[in-house]
């Protein structure tokens, strides 16, 4: 890390806490850690998490995580986590990092801040000294300041005092109020997504002296949200992943089904990390523990979520501070689905999201009478819009059934500014939801799975095992197998063929050896593994006419697991297995996909990493754990929370530990092509 270089002969305090150091001869506010222009770039285990500076004064938490003592101390004034993992800590369980760090970074090479009048380097152990018995800079800096001391000039003509650029910008600072998590002087701490930590990594952000003053820290905030059902027993309708049992750690959504309980609620979004359900706390549970809990049927189901807002900045900051806002949730019913709404679009120069421009008169929109011009879309049948598109807003709604949820937010008194024309240098563009095309097309290439090959293939994580079965069943020839099932390569995961139930009427049943659940290989000598669901059917049926059927299988075993198995109610939807059943697949079953990522130089890929090598844990997958809002990996759509990375660039990952990962991700200036495998999460 380069910090940005200052001349304190040429800055001046900007109010009287700010006074020039005479440890770093920079200018920074008394409580404040000390700024150094360093003469190298500094390795990423020498920085703090919070301010992303190379590290002072280093204290190292129980969890693995090594940050300054005073951002350390600030942050915990206000949290009781580790910025980093979200573990419960506390700063009297930290303590001082070892002799041979400290030294190490004593002994980084710094530049003298005085630049103008002395071009030294040094360790930065050695600056102080240099400043007090040394530096022609300093000793000028002392004589001036005497100097203007004895003669004052009149105030009012004095020139405004240039504000003091140094390694780390200083946000602006946030209302308080709510529980906003903001990261101070830092472009990533509290989601913590800008360093080479194991555990949780984002090799995606990297700052640059450009975007920092513009996109200075990343925001989350916890919220709680009443959940209302009619009936009971109905189905959350999301899916989750993650779990204390895996890597991801946190409870995470990964989907939200259209038409659901929450998808009309509109508040629940991708990526969401939900800490406690009717007051339990479920951030450390495993994932079968995170399911019965949401499972549990109620009218009220009380969720508290963790939520990341994306990169704060002056616009959202002095957006944020608009109190008389109104979040209005609006149900519009189509007769048929290709009926238009009359609803035109559009996005702002200035403010991320769309926004309502016009209500075609007589249309659907207009004769409902809740939705209104400036409105700002917040979601669409759940999906997340607040960094979205009007092109990914006409697409929601041009596949939506009859209901179509809204979830918008009103401020009165707020002119939208002018549309900006098609080909103009912005990039505003606006889209009509009237069963047509957008005006803008996007160009989506088509994806293309494929088996797992030789060389990016894994061992099952500790924890798994997996059973092949033969099964030779001698039977009558019109007696059927007596078996459901479910996946198909045609199935939107591309899932292998699988038992979703066995009928105590047929043969199976009798023999008693293929369970709900297991994957199936081959019928007599017919390979299933690779069979579109109504291939496998077709497969199925004709051969369970003849009077033998050699049935081969594979049976997923969990090791050491007491979680007791969860079975869903039959409520208009067929059983599945759960997220982490699929995590014991052997490899040669996996379907793999290419996602290709495009950035400008000055944005962050946008999502974060767990897993890798560890020592004390041996080789566990790499996981998708965040994606931030506003970002090339939140726009594009096909990257989703409990993603396994498989490859970057068609190097494999396997066995790979974060320390080299990363540095091949932050490699990819432009461009990156991740080779992923998707599970579908847990069904709740």
């Amino acid at each position: 890390m380069l910090a940005v270089m200052a001349d304190p002969l040429a800055e001046e305090p900007t109010s009287p806490a700010n006074e020039l150091c005479c440890e770093c001869g920079q200018f920074h506010l008394l409580l404040d850690n000390h700024l150094y222009n360093f003469q190298d770039e500094v390795d990423d285990e020498l920085i703090c998490h919070i301010c992303l500076q190379p590290l002072l004064q280093p204290m190292d938490t129980p969890c693995g995580h090594t940050y300054c003592f005073k951002c350390l101390e600030n942050f915990m004034q206000e949290y009781s986590f580790c910025p980093m993992d979200r573990k419960k800590l506390s700063f009297q369980q930290c303590h001082k990092s070892s002799l041979l760090v400290r030294n190490l970074l004593d002994k980084l090479i710094v530049f003298c801040p005085f630049k103008a009048e002395c071009q030294q380097t040094m360790q930065r152990c050695e600056l102080e000294a240099h400043l007090q018995n040394r530096c022609p800079g300093f000793k000028k800096y002392k004589s001036e300041l005497l100097q203007r001391k004895k003669n004052p000039i009149s105030k009012g003509k004095e020139d405004p005092p240039t504000k003091v650029e140094t390694g780390t910008p200083k946000d602006p600072e946030l209302p308080s109020g709510g529980s906003s998590l903001v990261a101070e002087s830092s472009a990533a701490a509290v989601v913590s997504l800008g360093t080479a930590e194991p555990g949780l990594v984002n090799p995606a952000f990297e700052e640059t002296e450009e975007d920092l003053p513009q996109r200075t820290s990343l925001v989350a905030e916890t919220t709680t949200i009443e959940i209302h059902r009619e009936d009971p027993e109905e189905e959350l309708g999301m899916r989750i992943v993650g779990g204390k049992d895996t890597p991801l750690g946190n409870i995470v959504v990964q989907e939200v089904l259209r038409d659901s309980v929450i998808a009309a609620d509109g508040r629940i979004a991708p990526g969401d990390h939900i800490l406690e359900v009717n007051g339990v706390n479920i951030s450390s549970v495993t994932h079968c523990q995170a399911v019965s809990f949401l499972r549990h049927p109620g009218p009220v189901l009380q969720l508290m979520v963790l939520q990341e807002k994306g990169f704060s900045n002056k616009t959202a900051q002095q957006d944020s501070t608009s109190m008389n806002r109104e979040v209005i949730h609006v149900t519009l019913i189509k007769r048929d689905r290709s009926e238009p709404l009359g609803i035109k679009l559009i996005r702002k120069t200035d403010e991320a999201g769309i926004f309502i421009l016009d209500l075609l008169e007589g249309g659907l929109a207009a004769k409902n009478g809740k939705l209104s011009r400036n409105d700002r879309v917040l979601s669409i049948n759940g999906q997340d819009l607040r960094q979205g598109t009007p092109e990914a807003a006409a697409q929601i709604i041009q596949t939506s059934d009859s209901r179509v949820n809204f979830v918008v937010l009103r401020q009165p008194g707020v002119q939208l500014s002018e549309p900006v024309e098609d080909g103009s240098t912005s990039n505003s563009s606006s889209s009509s939801s009237t069963g047509g095309s957008p005006v803008h097309h996007r160009r989506r290439l088509d994806q293309t799975h494929y088996r797992r090959k030789s060389n990016y293939q894994k061992d099952l994580p500790q924890g798994y095992a997996s059973h092949e079965k033969t099964v030779a069943i001698k039977k009558e020839p019109k007696e059927s197998l007596g078996i459901t099932i479910g996946g198909g390569r045609d199935n939107k995961n591309k899932l292998p063929i699988y038992v979703t139930s066995v009928q105590p009427i047929g043969c199976l049943f009798r023999d008693g050896r293929i369970k709900r659940g297991d994957v199936l290989l081959s019928i007599n000598s017919i390979d299933l593994t690779q069979l579109n669901y109504y291939e496998a059917v077709s497969a199925l049926k004709s051969n369970a006419a003849s009077h033998s059927v050699i049935l081969k299988a594979l049976e997923i075993i969990p090791l050491n697991s007491t979680e007791p198995s969860l079975d869903i109610k039959e409520q208009g939807f067929s059983w599945s297995p759960l997220w982490i059943s699929w995590l014991g697949l052997p490899s040669y079953l996996h379907c793999c996909q290419d996602i290709v990522l495009s950035k400008g130089n000055l944005e962050s890929w946008g999502f974060s990493i767990v897993g890798g090598f560890e020592e004390s844990k041996g080789n566990q997958p790499f996981f998708i754990k965040t994606i931030v809002p506003g970002t090339p990996a939140f726009r594009d759509r096909k990257l989703k929370c409990g993603d396994e990375i498989v490859a970057v660039n068609g190097v494999p990952a396997v066995g790979m530990s974060n320390s080299e990962l990363i540095p091949m991700l932050k490699e990819q200036r432009n461009k990156v092509t991740l080779t992923v495998v998707s599970w579908p999460g847990s069904l709740v």
